[in-house]
């Protein structure tokens, strides 16, 4: 039998990221993962453009010489190509209590939103694209501004390591802050669970679409906070107020979706009808969709 290779979508799995402490480590596996996997399917990952020419070598590829210079100079040359730069992205993650909750069973909402920020930014700046991150409660927490380079990602890595729930939320102030920092165009690229006044939240949305930005919606949920599937009295707490209780799920659970239904609903129709990019994402879902979703979004805005 023919050896198909490694198998690369573990290194998408979300409970196999959160056994590894490094977060380079992760970043690294999760996008070399994806890039595997990317390139066995249909799609064909970034762009190239024309850079410049250079000596023809044994072993470059013949579609590559450059047949027109060849006609002037008699000299074989090949046409050498660099991957897009220059794009600005800016990553504005969530670090609110709310993003601690986790299901029996599943990663926290943080540390999904926490890796697949990592993942990001790895894969930004290996594209030569400068990145820069936002980590916001109900007030920015971090802020480092836009960089390329690859001494600047071990800085953002090491920011992610020390990430721990902070506070309570205020997202749409926090939003409209950053809109104001971002001087120059660029991709916005946000991830929270979005529990705030929704209305608020996406007036702040829309402030990076007045000014021109191109913008990437995760929102991550646990997959209980969607179903409320729990069989049992249980007592619910408020993460960020503490407030507290107690009730039978299956009384309620029927009004609880059809409420969660009309959030999310609220939310992906906004987005729509502004042209940003909305991706719901549970901590089940393994990080390839995300990570294609940033790809099909950058090569849209050359």
């Amino acid at each position: 039998m023919e050896n198909s290779g490694p198998d690369y979508k573990k290194f998408l799995t979300p409970s196999v990221i959160s056994k590894l402490n490094a977060f380079d480590l992760r970043a690294r596996l999760m996008v070399e993962g994806f890039m595997v996997g990317l390139h066995k399917s249909p799609y064909h990952g970034f762009s190239v453009e024309f850079s410049e020419h250079r000596a023809y070598m044994q072993g470059d590829n013949l579609k590559d010489v450059d047949w027109k210079v060849y006609g002037k100079t008699e000299k074989f040359f090949v046409k050498q190509y660099e991957e897009e730069t220059n794009l600005k992205c800016y990553i504005l993650l969530d670090i609110s209590k709310s993003m601690s909750y986790a299901s029996e069973g599943n990663i926290s909402k943080l540390e999904y939103g926490t890796s697949l920020a990592a993942a990001l930014s790895y894969l930004m700046i290996n594209q030569q694209d400068a990145v820069g991150l936002t980590l916001f409660s109900d007030k920015i927490e971090k802020y480092f501004p836009p960089k390329s380079s690859k001494s600047y990602l071990q800085e953002i890595l090491k920011a992610f390591s020390l990430v721990s729930p902070s506070s309570k939320t205020n997202t749409a102030a926090c939003l409209h802050q950053i809109a104001e920092k971002i001087k120059r165009r660029g991709m916005v690229i946000i991830i929270s669970d979005f529990f705030d006044d929704v209305n608020s939240v996406l007036s702040a949305i829309k402030h990076f679409r007045y000014k021109k930005n191109d913008i990437i919606l995760f929102q991550i949920l646990d997959p209980l906070e969607r179903s409320f599937a729990f069989g049992r009295d249980a007592v619910f707490k408020d993460l960020e107020s503490g407030e507290e209780i107690t009730t039978q799920p299956f009384q309620i659970q029927k009004a609880y979706k059809e409420a969660m239904n009309d959030f999310i609903s609220t939310i992906k129709n906004e987005c729509l009808n502004a042209n940003i990019e909305y991706n719901l994402i549970d901590t089940q879902t393994t990080f390839d969709k995300a990570l294609f979703s940033y790809i099909q979004k950058r090569n849209k805005i050359k």
